[in-house]
């Protein structure tokens, strides 16, 4: 049996200050789980040598703060592509209790209530998408690949092409469409400008003393989501470095490759639970400690964990 202490202190960020109850969503730390050493404790990754066992178990703990269950989970096949699926209700439980049928998939996007889709980071950028006017939502790993090839906007795209999502008209509700994203702050590149979109991205692109080049992620992303129609003041920044905090967020350049994986997901509520999110707190702090807009007020909310 696992410690319930080591459960109560499962931390995540949610960078939303007052969201839509009909969908959960955050960011995983490394707190909480049940993986040892380098991969402790939160480790939501299969591939990187840990206890099978273990890693399923983090997942029902992470599950049961969306009040769900491991096999409603769907992730991706990463592979730095800007591959993005429609996730149907056939879907569920695929990388989780379930084999995937697909692979090089760097992003997901659904309609389809209950599901929680999860992409897995350890570096590069989780970007979550919402939808209030059609509840459609997605989530995508942007690394600088994904990035310089737009993947947000891809998956964007592929909720209107399907669910009828206009950027332009999410703010009808009141609610924001949210495309938050943490952790990574600059990727090396390693190669020149000709990697970008357009010319247009350059200014973003830093040169490194030694020859490599540096692209601000977040800069980037924000400016293929404004291309693709989001309203600015919808997108949601955490601004927090996992190379720089990594005692806390798993870093793979901090720790040369040792290291598990966090995961930002996101899960549209279905109808019957909207007014028992409305009544009740979550069952521990996971997503219960509100908008989370800077390290400091994050690392306040990490460290109580007694």
């Amino acid at each position: 049996m696992y410690d319930a202490r080591v459960y109560e202190k499962l931390r995540c960020c949610r960078p939303c200050a007052s969201a839509d109850p009909r969908i959960a969503h955050g960011f995983t730390t490394r707190l909480g789980g049940v993986s040892q050493d380098h991969l402790s404790s939160l480790n939501l990754s299969f591939t990187r040598g840990d206890d099978p066992d273990k890693v399923m178990e983090n997942y029902r703990r992470l599950a049961a703060e969306l009040d769900g269950n491991v096999d409603q989970i769907v992730t991706t096949d990463q592979t730095h592509t800007k591959t993005v699926r429609v996730v149907t209700k056939e879907d569920a439980g695929k990388g989780i209790v379930r084999e995937r049928d697909y692979s090089d998939v760097d992003g997901l996007v659904t309609n389809v209530p209950g599901l929680i889709l999860s992409v897995f980071v350890a570096d590069c950028v989780p970007v979550l998408l919402y939808d209030p006017v059609h509840r459609a939502i997605g989530a995508v790993h942007s690394g600088w690949r994904g990035t310089v090839g737009r993947i947000s906007k891809v998956a964007l795209d592929l909720m209107q092409e399907n669910y009828g999502t206009n950027p332009e008209d999410v703010d009808k509700t009141g609610d924001k469409q949210e495309s938050e994203h943490a952790y990574e702050r600059l990727e090396s590149t390693h190669r020149r400008t000709s990697i970008l979109p357009d010319p247009g991205y350059g200014s973003l692109l830093y040169k490194k003393e030694n020859g490599h080049y540096q692209l601000d992620l977040w800069a980037a992303i924000r400016k293929s989501l404004l291309e693709a129609g989001v309203h600015d003041e919808h997108i949601d920044i955490l601004g927090v470095c996992t190379m720089e905090n990594s005692e806390w967020l798993f870093s793979h350049r901090a720790t040369a490759g040792k290291r598990g994986n966090m995961a930002g997901v996101i899960q549209a509520v279905k109808a019957s639970k909207n007014k028992d999110r409305k009544k009740k707190k979550y069952r521990s702090d996971l997503f219960g400690r509100g908008f989370v807009s800077t390290w400091e007020s994050m690392k306040t909310a990490l460290t109580d964990v007694e």
